[in-house]
């Protein structure tokens, strides 16, 4: 073999073995790529008061980040808080205070997930929708008139306080009939404890909770439930927030806050309650009954539920990164959906809450 073949076959080999380093660099290279982009799934349940919301959050969201796959279950707020506190889901959501026994059971883990951090994410508003052949929307509804129906005290809709109320407004002689909500729902502790600050009777015959003994009505399941009742029997009226009221065209009434005024809700009016709410250390708080002549009555904030501590690197930054994007960019979607964006202190306040949440 002569010497300069020798060469050329040594000079050969040597690219060939360098082209084959760096193909397995390149591979090794890849593999991290793929690896950093490997899809995370979290997950969440809970209120179905903000659904609309935070599913679109959810799509909006994943659209800018298709590594991060969030998924929510509408399934109440009773039952959202039950799996954030069993710890089978990424976060809860709820549209009630948790109970002081949930957050010591969840602060009281010793192992990851553990720890609670609540996040306010929107304002909303609940209505009294209702479904009146030949009544148009925005009744009048007095504080009185409110809880006599839910008592089942009114039983027709051509009542003379509902008539004196209305003048002009011819009611049919008809069954009034109350849908109300058959799971444990953050929307009925919000309406009940509204009902319990303003009926004494209210007070003293059923109380304020996520679930309450109904004196009358038919239940059904969730916000998207008690709308869809309340669209297929004429004469029934029911609480709803106000998103799905405006989703599913249903009319709704003008109710008599605090002041003595009847006021519908609009961002406005919403605005002027929420800023009423005192929220604690942990960014948790209601108004039952706000003041001011401008505030709808009947308003509340709604938590996501989130560990302070995660198992997972990964969850934890997919959680927060979810969260953040829903308290910045996120906020826009919340008006054209029927809720309220929250006041910038308490955004401000959420976002740094955020950083509590851990590794």
């Amino acid at each position: 073999m002569s010497m300069s073949h020798s060469l050329g076959r040594r000079s050969f080999l040597k690219s060939l073995s360098a082209v084959a380093a760096g193909f397995a660099a390149s591979q090794a290279g890849w593999q991290r790529v793929f690896a950093q982009q490997k899809t995370i799934t979290i997950n969440g349940a809970g209120a179905t008061f903000p659904a609309p919301l935070y599913q679109t959050w959810a799509q909006e969201f994943g659209k800018k980040n298709p590594n991060i796959q969030v998924n929510y279950q509408s399934v109440g707020s009773g039952a959202g808080r039950q799996q954030f506190v069993a710890r089978t889901v990424d976060f809860g959501a709820s549209d009630s205070v948790p109970r002081p026994e949930e957050i010591s059971k969840i602060e009281g883990e010793a192992n990851p997930p553990k720890g609670m951090v609540a996040v306010p994410m929107v304002g909303g508003a609940l209505v009294a929708a209702y479904n009146v052949p030949g009544v148009g929307p925005e009744i009048r509804l007095s504080r009185l008139a409110l809880a006599n129906i839910f008592l089942g005290k009114i039983k027709k809709w051509n009542d003379p306080l509902l008539a004196g109320l209305n003048p002009g407004v011819t009611f049919p002689d008809m069954p009034i009939t109350v849908v109300h909500r058959s799971d444990g729902s953050g929307t009925t502790d919000i309406f009940t404890t509204h009902l319990n600050a303003i009926s004494p009777e209210w007070r003293q015959k059923v109380g304020r909770g996520s679930s309450v003994n109904w004196p009358t009505g038919v239940g059904a399941r969730g916000n998207e439930g008690v709308s869809e009742q309340i669209k297929q029997i004429p004469g029934s009226i029911g609480y709803v927030e106000y998103g799905f009221a405006k989703l599913n065209n249903l009319n709704f009434a003008r109710l008599e806050n605090r002041a003595g005024k009847f006021v519908v809700p609009k961002v406005e009016t919403e605005q002027a309650a929420l800023a009423r709410i005192k929220l604690d250390e942990r960014l948790l708080g209601v108004d039952p009954d706000p003041e001011g002549e401008d505030s709808y009555p009947i308003v509340g904030y709604t938590w996501i539920l989130a560990y302070q501590v995660y198992p997972k690197a990964e969850t934890s930054k997919a959680v927060k990164e979810f969260l953040r994007y829903a308290l910045t960019e996120g906020q826009s979607f919340a008006e054209p959906l029927g809720y309220v964006p929250l006041p910038e202190e308490t955004r401000k306040k959420a976002l740094a809450a955020l950083e509590k949440i851990t590794p």
